[in-house]
C-alpha cells in the first residue's frame, strides 16, 4: 500500500479593510413623493464615495442599500439596492449648493448628515 504525503502550505488571508459604519441620518426622496427621514448607517468608501442603509426598514421603494459613486467633482452615480438584491440605478445626481449633505437626481434626493 502507497503512502501519500500532502504538504500543506500556510494560508495567508488579506481581508479587505472597509470603513465601518457610523451612525447618521438620512433624508432619502424618490419619484412618487416617497421619503425616508430617519436614522440610517452612513460608511465612507475611496475618492468620497459613500453608502448608506437604513437603521430600520426600507428607503422609498423598497430599498435597503443606496450606493453613491463620485464620478468627479460635485457629480455622483446613484444606485439602490433591494432586500432581494435587485441592483437599480438611479442616475445621476449634483451636490446640492444650498445642503452639501444633499445629493439631487432628476426625481430624487440623497441627503446623509
Amino acid at each position: 500500500m502507497k503512502k501519500v504525503c500532502l504538504a500543506v502550505a500556510p494560508l495567508v488571508l488579506f481581508a479587505a479593510t472597509a470603513a465601518e459604519a457610523r451612525p447618521a441620518r438620512c433624508v432619502v426622496a424618490s419619484a412618487g413623493n416617497q421619503t425616508y427621514r430617519g436614522p440610517c448607517d452612513f460608511q465612507t468608501e475611496q475618492g468620497g464615495s459613500f453608502s448608506i442603509s437604513p437603521v430600520r426598514g426600507s428607503f422609498p421603494g423598497g430599498i435597503s442599500d443606496i450606493n453613491v459613486s463620485m464620478m468627479g467633482p460635485g457629480v455622483a452615480d446613484v444606485r439602490g439596492l433591494t432586500s432581494r438584491g435587485i441592483n437599480s440605478r438611479w442616475g445621476e445626481a449634483r451636490r446640492s449648493r444650498r445642503d452639501r449633505a444633499c445629493w439631487i437626481g432628476s426625481d430624487f434626493s440623497v441627503c446623509a448628515y
